[in-house]
């Protein structure tokens, strides 16, 4: 499930949610609404997931 991967995410991180929903989704509510019960469509499940990966690869690369 998408939005247990974002806080998965967000605690390893330590990233507020809503600059995560601007960075990977262009929406700051993004998390906020998944949170709430969205449902994100399978392209912006991919882009949030591909997001996830260039940033933690992005960190160990430092």
């Amino acid at each position: 499930m998408l939005i247990r991967r974002i806080e998965k995410f967000l605690r390893e991180t330590d990233m507020p949610p809503t600059k995560f929903g601007r960075l990977a989704a262009h929406d700051p509510r993004f998390v906020l609404d998944l949170r709430g019960g969205r449902e994100p469509r399978p392209l912006m499940e991919a882009r949030c997931d591909s997001f996830i990966s260039g940033y933690r690869e992005a960190l160990h690369a430092s």
